[in-house]
Formats: C-alpha cells, sequence, structure tokens
C-alpha cells in the first residue's frame, strides 16, 4: 500500500475526533500497566516474564539483527531515560553551584505575559530547539490523568492552578524503526524515549525560569494519546496509536503540564478512521494477533489493561508483551508498516549499519 503522506489532506476541528461513553470511561489505574502487571498479577501467563531470557539466546546464537553489537546499541539508546530521573521532577532543578545568573535566584517571580498566543509560539519555539519534532497546547482534562503517581502510591493531583498540557512529538529514526523486529528498532524507541525525557524536562525548565509551574512526563501520569489528539498532533489508529500527518505513527510522545497563559490548539482530522477500517495492514503483520481485524471501532476492552469508555479498536497488550519477551527485543512493526508513516518500512539490522 503507498504511503499516504503526500494524500493526507488536514482540517482544523472543534471537537476532538474521537468518542467517549461519560458513563463508562474513568480515571487510568497505573496497577493495570502492563508493565506493571509483570509484577503484580500472578494471574496473567506474563507475570515475571522479560525479555532477558530470549536476548542472552539470541546474543549466544549471533542471530541476526539481534547481536552483542545490536544490543549493545539499544539499550545505551534508553541511557538518559533511564538514568536521569531528575527530567522527571515536579520542582526546579537545583544546579550543583547555585544559581547560574550572577548567584541569583532571578527567576522566582512570575513574568508578565501579556500575550498567551505570542507565549504558547514561543513555548514551541522553545520545545522545537531542544529537540521536538511537533508540540501543540491543549486545555488540562483531569480525565487523562491516572489515578496514582506511582503503582499502590497516593492519588495524583496536579499542582493547584495547572490549566494546560503542552504535548511533544519527537520522530523516530526511520531506518532504525523499518528493522523491527530485530534490535536496532529497539535502539531508535530507546533514543526517542530519552529524547523524551531531554526535551521535557528543559522545556520545563524553561517554563520554570518565567516563575511558572511546569510538570514534565513521558508515558506516566497521564494518557498521552488523547492529549496529542486534545492538542491537535494526530488521531488515533487502528493500532493503539497516535497518527500524526507528517509522520505517521512513528513519534514518541512527552507532556508538561503548566499554569503559564497559554492558548490551545485545535484538534485536527484528516480521515484516519475511515482509512483504518479499510487498511489492517498492521493487524496483519502483527505476529500474535494482537491488533483488531474488526472492521469498526468499538466500546469492549481487550484486556485488564485497556482503558475502557471509548470507541476504539482495543489492543491486546498481552499478546504484544508476550511476543516481546519471546522476541527478546520490543516491536514496532505495526509502526514501520503503516501506511502513514513516512520513509522505509520494511529493513534489516544489515541495511541500518551499512547505511551512512
Amino acid at each position: 500500500m503507498s504511503n499516504r503522506r503526500n494524500a493526507v489532506r488536514v482540517r482544523k476541528v472543534d471537537k476532538p475526533p474521537y468518542t467517549i461513553d461519560s458513563e463508562k470511561i474513568e480515571r487510568y489505574d497505573q496497577r493495570n500497566l502492563i508493565f506493571n502487571r509483570v509484577g503484580n498479577d500472578p494471574g496473567w501467563a506474563g507475570y515475571m516474564r522479560s525479555e532477558e531470557e530470549a536476548g542472552l539466546h539470541n546474543i549466544a546464537e549471533g542471530k541476526p539483527g539481534y547481536t552483542r553489537v545490536d544490543y549493545a546499541l539499544a539499550e545505551a539508546a534508553w541511557t538518559v531515560h533511564e538514568c536521569f530521573q531528575e527530567a522527571w521532577g515536579w520542582e526546579r532543578m537545583e544546579r550543583p553551584l547555585g544559581p547560574s545568573l550572577m548567584g541569583t535566584k532571578w527567576y522566582g517571580k512570575k513574568y508578565r505575559v501579556r500575550d498567551p498566543a505570542e507565549m504558547a509560539a514561543r513555548v514551541k519555539k522553545a520545545a522545537k530547539l531542544y529537540g521536538a519534532s511537533l508540540v501543540g497546547v491543549a486545555a488540562y482534562n483531569p480525565l487523562w490523568m491516572q489515578v496514582n503517581k506511582r503503582v499502590d502510591l497516593a492519588p495524583l493531583e496536579m499542582p493547584v492552578g495547572v490549566k494546560w498540557v503542552i504535548v511533544g512529538a519527537i520522530e523516530m529514526d526511520e531506518l532504525g524503526i523499518a528493522t523491527s523486529p530485530e534490535a536496532p528498532a529497539g535502539a531508535a524507541t530507546g533514543a526517542g524515549y530519552s529524547r523524551m525525557a531531554f526535551v521535557s524536562a528543559t522545556l520545563a525548565e524553561f517554563i520554570r525560569n518565567l516563575g511558572y509551574t511546569a510538570v514534565p512526563a513521558g508515558n506516566n501520569v497521564g494518557l498521552s494519546v488523547p492529549m496529542a489528539i486534545d492538542a491537535g498532533l494526530g488521531q488515533l489508529g487502528r493500532h493503539g496509536l497516535l497518527i500524526t500527518p507528517e509522520y505517521g505513527p512513528r513519534v514518541r510522545l512527552f507532556k508538561v503540564f503548566t499554569d503559564l497563559p497559554l492558548v490551545p490548539d485545535k484538534p485536527i482530522e484528516f480521515g484516519v478512521t475511515q482509512f483504518c477500517r479499510g487498511c489492517k495492514r498492521c493487524a496483519e503483520v502483527c505476529e500474535v494477533d494482537a491488533i483488531s481485524f474488526k472492521d469498526n471501532p468499538d466500546w469492549e476492552p481487550a484486556t485488564r489493561s485497556s482503558s475502557p469508555g471509548a470507541l476504539k479498536w482495543y489492543i491486546d497488550a498481552e499478546k504484544c508483551f508476550d511476543y516481546w519477551c519471546d522476541n527478546g527485543m520490543d516491536c514496532s512493526t505495526c509502526i514501520s508498516v503503516c501506511p502513514y508513516t513516512k520513509g522505509r518500512s520494511e529493513a534489516h539490522a544489515s541495511d541500518f549499519w551499512a547505511s551512512q
């Protein structure tokens, strides 16, 4: 199927292009997240499973696309995301040597924002300087927030006054993702997550330096996809991922919640749901049938890890995770083959390493 990028006709709409049932939808509980169930759901077959066993076997066998060099690349790509935990802090990060501007705490007083639209444009410019590929602003919606900040801890509550969420998308490496399910695709994913940490942290500090609250987040704290839809970055696809006009689903998402005066963007619509009804390419290539073949979206959650209350194609996260464990590496094949994804859709690690 041909690439969809040049055929996309985007229009701004007043309401987000999704349908929810107010009686069924509720804030998501982190304990149901598939990665958290690995440690807290002994009744599930994936309890205490990981990619480690299959990964070690792949390395020992020298399996193409899964060699020690490939795994070294993938593991290293996650470094900033995994080791820079201050990136997700809710308060301003203090420099080891103190304030960097003439030894004074110049950032405490709120900067007077005379034009919220201009400030929104400056926030987007800053985010792109730091490394974001796409940026949008949406009104803060508590419905998309998770119930708890961490598993089994106190309820998650945003600081008083938060009104907006800035949502950013980070493009993942085209050729790397095309090698999925081989390890360079995992490296492209990890690099995307590390960039998420860097961009969200620096953007939050930019806002704090203006005297305002800023809470950065990656996949945690709230549901990234509906927030990104609200912020005008794209639409929801059959594979459960955000599809953007610019990159398709080949992006990672971050958020920054704030009380900085801003102006929200309008949601967009470019025919994704209609296209996904007839496409089914992602479902066809999924090794474990984790993606629905149904012609139309519905209200039926696939597993405990599903977030109910929205009309969509529900993904079976249990099957997806099991495949990751069997593969010894995560998988992005539904991303690489999506007709909305710009560029190459299939490659191998040998192609990745041979490229310049």
